[in-house]
């Protein structure tokens, strides 16, 4: 018995001394990682003909994707074609994570070249590989780049595709550019969606007057209450008094809701000599918060609505 307890007693410390072997070592890696990153990172000043060697050299070595990751940013800043074309290789022949990386460290060195053959590695990607494109042409503002996506979206009949691509002109502020695809396309759910986050009065307001296409119409009408502002509460009102259409009339009153235009609802109010409209826009204001509430409800009780 006392030869087996002192087996296990060996056999305990040497474990312990094993692991203490393995938590040096896992040290000394970290150590080192921190320095070959701390040495990327200094190559941010140096100059591109002795920044390019190291950060090809750590792109193509046996090292961790954090340490690659630092390098694709290092070529990011660097403004020459070998810098760039290395990270568009990277883009076209890299593996996931770095990849996408590599594209998007393409966005944010802006460089015209790099960001226009992004258009090939989108039209030959996974899904992963066309988001990291769009977020490159959108860290790069580059509305032209997400404009040929969308089109070339559109002409594939890729209606997921198409709707992304406006989405993200809308986020751009696009103005141009969603016009053009109007002009090409005509209008569709997409886009009057991108007219609204991109604050495109006058292209909504375009639509928003025209009932030839009730339901683009109606969203139109909504689109305006979510640019809101002085422009878009007048035509809203305009609207809302120049139609007989039920549905027009909705419309306009849920984009006055959106806009918060309290003031244009008390205004319908006071002018309706019909009680069963001004019982929808009372729930109107009711809905939005207002305080001209309280005045219409005395003075309804006083017989002076």
């Amino acid at each position: 018995m006392h030869f087996l307890r002192t087996l296990s007693v060996i056999a305990i410390t040497a474990l312990a001394a094993a692991g203490a072997v393995a938590q040096t070592a896992d040290k000394s890696a970290d150590d080192a990682e921190q320095l070959r990153i701390t040495a990327l990172e200094a190559l941010a000043s140096a100059p591109p003909e002795k920044a390019l060697p190291i950060a090809d050299k750590v792109l193509r070595g046996d090292y961790s994707t954090a340490l690659k990751k630092r390098a694709l940013f290092i070529l990011s800043q660097v403004d020459t074609p070998e810098a760039q074309r290395m990270l568009l290789d990277t883009a076209k022949t890299g593996s996931g994570e770095l990849r996408s990386e590599a594209i998007r460290m393409i966005g944010i060195g802006g460089d015209a070249a790099a960001l226009a053959g992004l258009k090939e590695i989108y039209a030959s990607g996974d899904a992963d590989v066309r988001e990291a494109v769009l977020e490159a042409y959108l860290i790069a503002d580059d509305a032209e780049g997400v404009y040929q996506i969308a089109l070339d979206a559109a002409i594939a009949k890729n209606e997921a595709e198409f709707e992304e691509a406006v989405n993200i002109l809308g986020a751009m502020d696009a103005r141009d550019e969603l016009r053009r695809l109007r002009d090409q396309l005509g209008s569709s759910e997409g886009l009057i969606n991108a007219y609204s986050v991109a604050g495109d009065f006058e292209s909504l307001r375009e639509l928003a007057l025209d009932n030839s296409k009730p339901e683009q119409q109606g969203q139109a009408i909504r689109g305006l209450g979510i640019v809101g502002g002085e422009k878009a509460n007048a035509t809203l009102l305009e609207i809302y008094r120049a139609t007989d259409s039920p549905d027009v009339k909705e419309a306009a009153l849920e984009g006055m809701l959106i806009a918060d235009y309290d003031d244009g609802v008390l205004q319908l109010f006071r002018e309706s000599q019909d009680a069963g409209e001004k019982q929808r826009l009372l729930r109107t204001l009711v809905n939005m918060d207002s305080d001209a509430v309280m005045e219409i409800i005395e003075s309804t009780f006083d017989g002076e609505q």
